[in-house]
This record gives structure tokens, sequence and C-alpha cells, in this order.
């Protein structure tokens, strides 16, 4: 495994596709450069992204900033709460995550306590991996970077792009027309300070994400024929390893309708984009290790080298950030849930009392006043009643007010979304698609990469035969016209053909178009396939049509 690995990093760095940044420097762990072919393999996934979750599903698209003031991750909690275990060594003071640490001795590292891990440590007189020191004791680690906004503002780097959506979600609800449910997917970068990143690209400090947010009423009954059919490998957190399919999943009550949802559109995305599926499943998330804000987690995780390692995660995040942040801002997070007929129901109002108010704020008291009698009250209110008016906030005592009980019609009711969040770790699914479909011919031993033409990040090499006698002109020709088409191609005339095929395997280069001697006398061209190495002669004047079709994988090769 460590050997395949090392070929992965080797071909990556070498072709262009990633390598560690600030190298001339001596790096710094867990950043990374994507070079001029990777740079093109991860736009064409986030593109088929796009395409298949945004487009397809009509949900609307934003792009928020990348920074936050701290008021904004206190409410989401993860200035208190996104923490990591860590242990540092007693001779050479490297620090290391204790869950990878601990991984081969439990099932469930994230669901152990300090206490817990310490004594698996000491039980299996675990040491440290850089010097076989011994470690201290497990401490707690804050994974946000902090950073000032202007001259005192405390910000931080956003740890996942969501709360971005949620913060939003007033302006974006009656950009929707009030219509729930509301899918909203934003991309961009994410920022964590992870301890010790020793993993290459699965686990980087600055890194690619691409998340969902979808907004809907509990109460609304989901329809279930949106699952069509699709067979889900499931293990759930009892353990239990099954294959159900979505609509059988659903009836027995193993998850929410739309987490559901959204495995089955995962198996057929990855499945496009070159992952294996047999190699892929869905695991359930042990209460224990559930994030702060999840109600329901099931990680899309992927066989790879390394073991099994999380791509996506699927969260039932409940009401919990629109509550929070709709408590910590005061600015109402409240979807709205109209009746089939209307209702008489019995509500509470404020009744202000105003020879109280009135010599008590004066030129205040009759927005004072409004303000008490436009409050809508869930709950019993007695004491002093805080009210607030142009950001500032006015203390009215019980003896100025009185709550009585009311019969009102009404043809609906306002109530807090909840939310599913499918959240994909983009540069995760790069190197999984790396690795599934690395191989090495078994007769020259040529390494090459089977990207799916869709994502390849350059669909065709032109070769002339030789540079010389105008086959060189000829495929400078066929080149242009394929840019023009919008088909990215590149030109290669050194060394010998065979030479060329290798060096656009490796790349991935789906097709490889070569103008020999036959195509001055004929107008044709031999196309070739780089999974069979077949060839087939075909005419100039078809090829910008053809070629089309075989990249957007509307004809097979062997169709031609």
């Amino acid at each position: 495994m460590k050997e395949l690995r090392a070929k992965i990093v080797d071909i990556a760095k070498r072709r262009g596709i990633y390598w560690g940044a600030y190298e001339i420097y001596s790096g710094v762990s867990g950043f990374y450069d994507y070079g001029p072919v990777g740079a093109l393999l991860k736009k064409n996934i986030l593109d088929y992204w796009l395409e298949e979750f945004v487009y397809k599903d009509g949900l609307l698209l934003i792009d928020s900033p990348a920074i936050g003031p701290d008021s904004v991750y206190k409410a989401s909690g993860h200035a208190d709460k996104f923490t990591d275990y860590m242990v540092r060594c007693n001779s050479c003071g490297h620090a290391f995550r204790v869950d990878e640490l601990i991984a081969e001795y439990t099932d469930n590292p994230d669901a152990l306590s300090p206490e817990e891990i310490n004594e698996i440590i000491q039980k299996h007189e675990i040491r440290c991996p850089d010097c076989n020191g011994e470690f201290g004791p497990v401490e707690e680690f804050h994974l946000m970077f902090s950073t000032k906004i202007g001259l005192d503002k405390l910000g931080f780097l956003r740890p996942e792009t969501a709360q971005g959506i949620f913060v939003n979600f007033p302006t974006l609800y009656r950009v929707n027309r009030e219509k729930l449910p509301m899918g909203v997917a934003q991309i961009g970068r994410a920022y964590r300070n992870e301890i010790s990143p020793r993993q290459g690209m699965l686990r980087q400090r600055e890194f690619n994400m691409a998340e969902i947010e979808l907004f809907f009423d509990p109460e609304t009954e989901f329809n279930k024929e949106l699952l069509g059919d699709i067979v889900l490998p499931l293990k759930t957190m009892d353990g239990a390893e099954l294959k159900l399919r979505a609509k059988d999943a659903y009836n027995s009550g193993i998850a929410n309708g739309y987490t559901l949802y959204y495995m089955g559109k995962i198996l057929r995305f990855l499945e496009r984009v070159g992952i294996d599926i047999s190699r892929v499943r869905f695991r359930q998330h042990h209460r224990e290790e559930l994030a702060h804000y999840s109600r329901d987690t099931w990680d899309c995780e992927i066989l790879l080298s390394y073991g099994w390692v999380e791509a996506i995660g699927i969260s039932y995040r409940g009401d919990y950030d629109l509550s929070r942040h709709m408590k910590y801002s005061g600015v109402d997070m409240r979807a709205f849930r109209k009746f089939g007929k209307e209702k008489i129901v019995q509500i509470n109002k404020i009744v202000p009392r105003m020879e109280l108010l009135g010599p008590r704020f004066k030129a205040m008291a009759m927005k004072i006043a409004r303000a008490m009698e436009d409050m809508e009250l869930t709950e019993e209110v007695s004491g002093t009643l805080r009210v607030e008016i142009d950001g500032r906030i006015y203390e009215v005592p019980e003896e100025a007010y009185e709550v009585i009980s009311i019969e009102k019609k009404v043809t609906g009711e306002r109530f807090v979304p909840h939310v599913i969040e499918p959240s994909f770790g983009i540069d995760r699914i790069v190197y999984a698609i790396l690795e599934h479909s690395f191989y090495e011919r078994e007769d020259s031993g040529y390494k090459v990469l089977r990207f799916a033409p869709q994502i390849a990040p350059v669909k065709v090499g032109v070769f002339p035969l030789m540079s010389k006698d105008g086959l060189d002109t000829i495929a400078m020709d066929i080149l242009k016209m394929l840019r023009i088409s919008g088909i990215n191609a590149y030109y290669d005339d050194s060394g010998s053909i065979g030479r060329r095929y290798a060096r656009a395997d490796e790349i991935g280069v789906p097709y490889c178009i070569t103008v020999d001697y036959q195509t001055k006398e004929d107008s044709t061209v031999t196309i070739r396939h780089r999974d069979t190495t077949e060839q087939k002669r075909l005419s100039r004047d078809n090829l910008r049509d053809l070629l089309r079709k075989l990249v957007l994988e509307e004809l097979k090769f062997e169709e031609l």
C-alpha cells in the first residue's frame, strides 16, 4: 500500500498534478499546490458536481467570505467545541492526533474520553512513531485559525463553508419566494489548523469543499419516490453491514429521507468520476462521535491504501444552526408553514399601560408600546420585559404591562426549518480518483491514470508521426480546431510515438490523434483509445463532432 502511495506521489509531482506547497522554503505540512494538470482535474470534478447537485436539482449557489467575526463562530459552537485530542512526545516534542495513534486498537476512537485514550496508550505501550519516546497526557487542541479583522476585532478563517449559508438564510428564503425545501450550495476553501497532517492530500490545513444545506419542513412528508431503486452499502452505528434499496432503508427508519436521497446521488456521482463503488460505503456515526450540531451523520467512506477514508459527510443538523444564529443575532430565522385551512388559536398578547410607560420613557413610550404589542409570545412572560428598539434595550417593569389571552384566526405558523448537509471533501475525492484510476500496463510497466473522459484534465493529445513534411502543420491545424471547439487538447512531437502515448497515459488523456503520411493522401487520422490501446482511422471532417461525443461520454470508442 505504501508502494502505491509512493507511485501516486511520484506521478503527481512529475506530471504536474499536485505537490507540497512552499518547497523552496522546505515546505509547510498540510498545504498543497495543484499543478496545471491537477488544477484542471479539480475544476472538472467541481463542474460535474455543479451539474449533478446544483443545476439538476435547482439549488441556489452562493459565494461567501472565508473570514468571519468571532460572533458567528460563537453562535455556531465552533469557537468552543471545534477541537481534537492530541498527545506530545516527552522526548522529541512532536504532537500527534490520538485518533490516528489508537485507530488499530479501537473501532471508534472519536467516542473515547481522555481517560480512556490514556488507558489504551498505556495498555498497548504506544510510543512516538518518530523517536520511540513516551507520550505525555492527552490534550485538547482548537482547530480554527484566528485572525484580526481591522485593528482589534477577532475573526476566524472558516472551518467549513456552511455558516456563510446559514447567516444568509433570511435573504435566501426571500430570494426563493419563501418556498421549502430550499437547497443552497457553496464551493470554496476551508481552514483547519490540523495538529499533525501526515496523510498527504487527505489531511490538509487549507482544503477545498463543496457543501449543500437543504432546508426543509420536518412536518412535511418526504416523497420517497425520489429515492429510486438504487442499492446503498450501509454500516450502521451498531456495526451491521447492510445492502438495502434506498426505499427499504427509508421504510425501516434507518435514516432521514433526504439523507438517503443524497446517498443515492453520491454513489452515482462517484461512479461517474471514476471511483470503484464496490469500495464505497456509508458509515453511520456513533452517538458519542457526532459533531455538536448533528443529530445523525453518515460518512461516505472510500477504501484507499490508507484504509477506509471519509470523503463526504451527510449530516442531519436539525434546527441547530438557524436556532443558534437567531438567538445570538436577534434576527428571525424562521420560515412560514401554511395550514390547509384557517385555525382559531388562543394566543397571549401584551397590553402596555401607557399611564406608566409615558412618565417613565417619555418620547420613546409610544415606540416601546408598539414594539410590545407586536411581540409574538411563545412562552409565559412575567417580570421585567426587555424591549429592543434601534439597537437599544429598554427594560419595562412588570407593573407597566399586562398579558391577556385572545382568540385569533391564523392561516399558518412560523417555525425553524431543519437542515440536511452533504459536505464534499474535494481534495480527498481527487486523491481517491488517482488511487482508483492508477494502474501499470502488464506488457510495458508504463503507468496509466484511467480518468473518466468527462473529468480528464486533457481530453486529446495531437501528435504528428514526424515533425516534418507538413505533418506538424496538419497536426497544429487539428489542435487549433479542437481548442476552438472547447475541447482541451495538447500537442507533442518529441520522441517516439510510443513514448508520447505513454506520457499521455500518465496524465489520463483518454484519446490521442496521430497525423501520419496517409493523412496527406486521404485526410484521415488515427485515434487511439487509452484504456484498450486500440486504434481506428477517422476522417478529419468528422473529428470534432465525434470527439465531443466521446468526451461527453455520449458515444463509446467501440461504437466508432
